[in-house]
């Protein structure tokens, strides 16, 4: 069951019998603001195809509101980065964080960080690593103000900027909850 009796927002693994499609769209109608201001995040364009090759690489978790997919975050751990990447090379990471622009301003986006970060620890890892436009200083405060630091740059091929790389130790945040626990209230 995605919803509960309330009509709570439900985080759930993404399965066979949800569609790739849809979560690109998803991608797509979150990423769009940052293509607008000319910061052409992968998930702003990437293919289904795309979309079903970055989601394997982990758990893709989807944000149910009724039948409607309004979010999504993948995650693992330990997760492998390229030679060279900034950052413990243990940590996980996570990606495709998206939330659809109808819920923005409601948590979901914090449910969802809170989320990878809780299975980061559960997947063995006690750091979590990633990256995003160094443009979108709304972004980069975002994650700082949640205990990400700088630790370096980064260039992938696929974007048309460079990368900040944010990395949080999560043994000294305190622990989690299970995703079992995320529900959001509307």
């Amino acid at each position: 069951m995605d919803n509960d009796e309330d009509g709570n927002i439900r985080l759930r693994r993404f399965n066979e019998e949800d569609s790739v499609a849809e979560l690109t769209r998803l991608l797509h109608r979150a990423y769009a603001d940052h293509a607008a201001a000319g910061r052409v995040f992968f998930a702003s364009y990437q293919s289904a195809q795309d979309t079903k090759y970055r989601m394997n690489k982990g758990e893709c978790w989807i944000a149910w509101s009724g039948t409607e997919m309004v979010g999504t975050v993948t995650v693992s751990a330990p997760h492998v980065q390229p030679p060279g990447f900034p950052g413990p090379v243990d940590g996980g990471s996570f990606w495709q964080l998206a939330v659809d622009p109808s819920q923005r301003g409601t948590g979901l986006g914090h449910q969802l960080l809170v989320l990878a970060e809780s299975r980061i620890l559960e997947l063995g890892a006690a750091a979590a690593v990633i990256d995003t436009s160094a443009q979108a200083a709304d972004l980069v405060d975002w994650y700082r103000r949640r205990g990400y630091e700088p630790v370096g740059t980064w260039r992938w091929s696929v974007t048309n900027y460079e990368s900040v790389v944010l990395c949080k130790d999560l043994t000294t945040h305190g622990s989690r909850p299970g995703p079992e626990s995320h529900r959001i209230s509307r």
